[in-house]
């Protein structure tokens, strides 16, 4: 699916209680900007989802959402191939629902019932009991844990360049001297402009675009030494307690829960 090929993704039902979409975008494509009168959850089933939102690019790795309010203008668009699913909730039911844009994490009980979703190939809840079903993943959505964004980006002329390097290789060792060098400026501004722009440490961001990159590299079925030597950590074993400590399970136990359930 190409960029000239999404306008046909767009949906143009009212959701009740909720529809499921579910998308294929092949490398380097996405869907023009848009609105919606209803909230839209997006996440990935594999690959890494990125969402233009206000200026401000929303990475969604699987294990995590893109929650949209209604009428919040976006667009979508992916440098690789990503498989995902698009909730479309309407503006009634949002109001315990965050009435910002940000990042939620997804339930397993959340992914277990879209994924009966789309085994039974119910877009749309019809049946008392899939009615019920829905409001339940409302609810899971209302009590996810949010994040203002999960890897924020920034559009500040020093850091943008920095960030970009980052993101083409995500295994690149070298320090905070050797970016502030790049970007001809001093460590200590450079660490300003991540705390002023992204709101957390260098180091702090540099993690969770390791844990990004680790959760597509392991959907993608690479074997844990293999996604450790390739995000540049000399062991296995330091790399899991990375993994560990910012997400709370093993990457073998993202890996087992996010297959099973997957839609």
């Amino acid at each position: 699916m190409d960029r000239a090929d999404t306008q046909h993704v767009l949906a143009e039902h009212l959701p009740y209680p909720l529809a499921c979409r579910i998308l294929h975008f092949t490398p380097n494509s996405g869907v023009k900007r848009h609105t919606s009168p209803w909230a839209e959850l997006n996440f990935a089933i594999s690959g890494i989802m990125e969402i233009g939102i206000r200026g401000v690019t929303y990475l969604s790795p699987p294990q995590y959402a893109i929650w949209i309010p209604p009428g919040v203008e976006h667009c979508c668009q992916n440098a690789g191939e990503v498989h995902y699913a698009c909730i479309d909730i309407p503006a009634s039911a949002c109001a315990d629902l965050p009435k910002e844009p940000c990042t939620l994490e997804i339930s397993p009980v959340m992914r277990a019932i879209l994924a009966d979703f789309e085994r039974r190939g119910v877009c749309h809840p019809v049946t008392p009991q899939d009615r019920r079903m829905a409001e339940v993943v409302i609810d899971q959505a209302r009590q996810a844990r949010a994040y203002a964004s999960y890897l924020p980006s920034t559009a500040d002329p020093v850091l943008a360049p920095v960030l970009a390097a980052l993101q083409r290789r995500p295994g690149d060792k070298r320090g905070a001297a050797h970016w502030a060098a790049t970007a001809g400026i001093t460590e200590r501004t450079l660490l300003r402009h991540c705390q002023q722009h992204l709101g957390m440490s260098f180091n702090d961001w540099r993690q969770r675009l390791r844990v990004v990159s680790a959760l597509g590299m392991l959907d993608s079925g690479l074997p844990v030494q293999a996604v450790a030597r390739d995000l540049g950590y000399s062991s296995p074993s330091a790399f899991i307690a990375m993994f560990q400590r910012l997400t709370g399970e093993s990457p073998d136990s993202a890996r087992k829960r996010g297959l099973p359930a997957a839609p």
